[in-house]
């Protein structure tokens, strides 16, 4: 590199150093001079002893040049630690940060001068962020759960672990079904459940049954159902319960023709006008109930879990299942197998045939078949939902959600017949 280049790489390297050093400097900036190891003048110094060891490796080629960016990083340890220790025993400090953060800077002083100049500097940012956020990621970690950690865990090695292992083909064993796309999905739907968890947690009960339930119906609006309909039953407001279960339908309906969109536009564009109209009937039925109860204080108690592993595997299993029957139902049977099969699975799930019919369009079926099919489900799912608020729940809950639902069927299926002319 000429000179004009290598200063300027230099330049960044010190820029680096003077970045992260200004959030150390902050931090201890009640601190006598001389009371604090390292601080913005240091690690600027830091940032550029990186960047100038760099450059003096680069004549001495691969080996020599890492072993000289070695004996850097020793050296600079060998020169902070002694006073590292000073400043621990003298304020009773056995935090390592300020020392892997000056490893961290001379690093990227280096990485800056051997040419990755944006990446060190994106990187360096980043650093700093994470280093001036000390604060509220303790107070986060404070907060956060076992199950949600254990959670949060499993979401990231489903997705980074297991994903990449798992075929991206289809299989002749599973009827031509991609398993990859399958896993994919329920990622996309652990997710989902995790964000619905977050909701409830972070709005809290006193928020009352409308947030619980859209929150809710994120998750599983059956879920939602099934709980309001048990806190009938034990003396908790029948209108507020009935609107937070018809809130949980609405976002549930929405969150459906979302999933289509991802998984086939095509099918979702079809879908979208009866989905939000069976959306905004059941809202507009909340509404309603919401603005003539006078007893909302009782609310479903949020979910203890995300989710849970097995859910996940028993999703991606239906998954792959409802796929695999769907396509042989239609090669063999035609389009009204697969109209039976959605609507005995809505029953109790409507995703498997929302994320596992819609593909399938147009090479198996048509894109018009798979919006009725998942059409179908959703209005199984409706009114099983509405079988188990009449069963058991009191009966002014089930008659009120009843109603609701009655009203999103008609108002959904009304718009369906109009679009599929």
């Amino acid at each position: 590199m000429n000179g004009e280049d290598l200063i300027r790489r230099l330049a960044v390297a010190l820029a680096i150093g003077l970045l992260v050093g200004a959030e150390r400097h902050w931090r201890e900036r009640d601190a006598s001079p001389g009371q604090r190891t390292a601080g913005v003048r240091t690690f600027g110094l830091i940032g550029l002893t990186g960047g100038i060891v760099a450059a003096l490796a680069v004549p001495a080629g691969p080996l020599g040049g890492a072993l000289l960016l070695g004996a850097g990083v020793v050296a600079l340890i060998a020169v902070l630690l002694p006073f590292a220790l000073l400043e621990a025993q003298a304020e009773s400090n056995f935090s390592a940060t300020s020392m892997v953060a000056a490893i961290g800077t001379y690093a990227l002083g280096a990485l800056a001068v051997s040419g990755q100049i944006e990446a060190a500097g994106a990187a360096a940012v980043a650093m700093t962020a994470v280093l001036a956020a000390r604060d509220q990621l303790h107070g986060l970690m404070a907060r956060v759960t076992w199950a949600e950690m254990r959670s949060a865990i499993l979401l990231l090695s489903m997705t980074l672990v297991a994903l990449p292992l798992v075929p991206d083909r289809p299989m002749s064993w599973l009827a031509g079904v991609n398993p990859h796309k399958a896993w994919t999905l329920a990622i996309l739907l652990a997710g989902i459940s995790y964000l619905g968890y977050l909701a409830v947690k972070l709005g809290g009960e006193k928020r009352g049954l409308l947030l619980a339930g859209a929150a809710g119906g994120l998750v599983s609006s059956t879920a939602v159902t099934l709980s309001n309909a048990t806190a009938s039953m034990e003396g908790g407001s029948p209108r507020g319960l009935a609107a937070g279960a018809l809130v949980a339908g609405a976002i549930s309906c929405l969150r459906t023709v979302v999933l289509v969109l991802f998984v086939a536009p095509a099918t979702g564009r079809v879908l979208l006008p009866a989905l939000v109209a069976a959306a905004v009937a059941f809202g507009a039925a909340a509404a309603v109930l919401a603005l003539r109860d006078s007893k909302g204080e009782a609310s479903p108690k949020p979910p203890s879990n995300p989710f849970e592993i097995m859910a996940v595997l028993r999703i991606a299993a239906l998954l792959v299942g409802v796929g695999a029957f769907a396509k042989l139902g239609a090669e063999w049977l035609g389009g009204a197998a697969v109209l039976l099969i959605a609507a005995i699975t809505g029953l109790t799930d409507v995703d498997a045939i929302a994320l596992s019919v819609p593909p399938m369009a147009p090479d198996v079926i048509t894109a018009a078949l798979a919006a009725q099919a998942v059409a179908v489900a959703v209005a199984s799912n409706i009114t099983a939902k509405a079988a188990y608020a009449a069963a058991l729940g009191n009966t002014a809950y089930g008659k009120l959600f009843g109603i609701g639902s009655l009203a999103a069927l008609a108002a959904g299926g009304v718009v369906l017949l109009v679009t599929l002319r």
